[in-house]
């Protein structure tokens, strides 16, 4: 091997570490943002509830609907005026199970757009259509 292949190949492998590192940071931004964001509602939410009414106590179930009628709920009450700390409770809720597909969404497309990686785009993107048959369609 010549200086020349071997400068190259180092090279390479410093860019492939570089988009690694990028690729890692993105994950992690979404995904805190997504914890944080789900956070403050959720405290909001509570505290509002203990201020309105000196207990913390919530009694409502999300049973019988998927994400998509979950969220189509939430944004008509939202809209409608019904503001009220169980709203905001929701949308902590609904920002908690949104995190995971807001991820993979983005690495799919990273690993698409950026990398270029058939194999892990493929792989992500039947994770993703996965994930959006139990979130939306089930």
């Amino acid at each position: 091997m010549n200086l020349k292949a071997c400068f190259l190949e180092q090279k390479e492998g410093a860019r492939d570490q570089q988009l690694q590192a990028r690729m890692e940071m993105m994950v992690g931004y979404v995904l805190q943002a997504g914890v944080l964001i789900s956070g403050l509602f959720l405290a909001a939410g509570l505290a509002w509830r203990f201020l309105a009414t000196g207990h913390l106590g919530f009694d409502f179930t999300l049973r019988g609907m998927n994400l998509y009628e979950f969220l189509v709920h939430d944004v008509h009450a939202a809209f409608s005026g019904a503001a009220r700390p169980r709203l905001l409770i929701s949308l902590g809720i609904l920002v908690l199970l949104i995190t995971p597909y807001v991820r993979v969404l983005s690495s799919m497309v990273y690993f698409a757009v950026v990398e270029r990686n058939c194999k892990y785009t493929l792989f992500t993107g039947f994770v993703f259509a996965v994930l959006t048959y139990s979130l939306f369609l089930r």
